[in-house]
């Protein structure tokens, strides 16, 4: 069986039509009718039924499904071991970061990488959701966590505060801002959402404390609304910005661990490590970043 009929098969499943299918995996839309087709003649069975303009599986799609995934897992792990033999200093390798780093010091740092290793071509994917390493999505991931997931192997490198923030305009005119006792006289940025359930805030949401009238489920947006002048923020010292003002340190709230992971079968990969430890070095010496810690895991 052709392994390029499977991986079209796993798209059409993954999207429910045969049109995104075709975005995912390259190919025409032509193309991925006939693969379906062709697929569905071998296996002398129709694998899917079309329902409201989606693909749906047939009973015969489903026991398919379980065993194209089975292939999948099995090509992947040998591309994860060949690639582990890797040795060269030279290639692609694929980095996801939050957008907080991605748009503050991981620049300077890709930059200071390149220079000192020009034949290792870095893709940085910006997103705050967790990639899927074991299909090559990604390479190597930063991630903030308290305990990173058991099937990846890195070490953590920082560990970020949390602050309270606020526009240099607003202070101009607030009562005086400079630890904690002084929070009640001001109206803290309202969490929503997920963020109603982050540790982070744990502390601070009490009945003696002041809110602001908008909430926001992103820490992100938060400080935004923190620069437009709307109350003041408790926000990780990576969402930082020139126009807001740090005030203070909040020592109750936990600091967040970053770490930098991948693959297990990806750590043999010469140019994987050395961005990895590349990158190690340069959250640890750089002064942007108050205090560092190192805890190799996966050993």
């Amino acid at each position: 069986m052709d392994w390029n009929l499977i991986k079209v098969f796993l798209a059409v499943c993954d999207t429910g039509s045969q049109v995104r299918a075709a975005t995912l995996t390259g190919l025409s839309h032509a193309t991925v009718f006939r693969h379906i087709a062709q697929l569905e003649e071998q296996m002398g069975t129709r694998l899917f039924d079309r329902v409201k303009g989606r693909f749906v599986l047939t009973d015969a799609g489903n026991e398919m499904r379980e065993i194209g995934l089975g292939i999948a897992r099995s090509f992947e792990a040998i591309d994860r071991r060949v690639s582990g033999r890797d040795g060269n200093a030279e290639g692609i390798v694929r980095l996801t970061a939050p957008r907080s780093f991605a748009d503050t010091v991981l620049p300077r740092y890709l930059m200071n990488f390149s220079e000192t290793h020009p034949n290792v071509q870095v893709e940085l994917l910006v997103s705050n959701q967790e990639m899927n390493m074991s299909d090559r999505g990604a390479d190597i991931a930063l991630r903030v966590a308290h305990n990173p997931p058991d099937h990846l192997w890195g070490r953590r490198i920082l560990e970020i505060d949390w602050a309270v923030y606020a526009a240099p305009s607003y202070l101009e005119t607030a009562a005086r801002l400079d630890g904690p006792s002084d929070l009640p006289q001001h109206k803290l940025t309202r969490p929503a959402g997920q963020l109603l359930r982050h540790p982070a805030f744990r502390d601070v949401l009490n009945e003696k404390q002041s809110l602001t009238a908008i909430a926001c489920d992103d820490l992100t947006a938060m400080a935004r609304l923190a620069a437009e002048g709307c109350g003041v923020a408790l926000l990780p010292d990576d969402l930082r910005r020139p126009d807001l003002k740090r005030c203070f340190a909040y020592a109750a709230t936990p600091a967040n661990s970053l770490w930098v992971l991948t693959h297990p079968d990806l750590r043999g990969v010469h140019r994987i490590s050395l961005l990895m430890g590349f990158l190690a070095k340069e959250f640890v010496r750089d002064p942007y970043w108050g205090r560092t810690a190192e805890n190799p895991i996966g050993e």
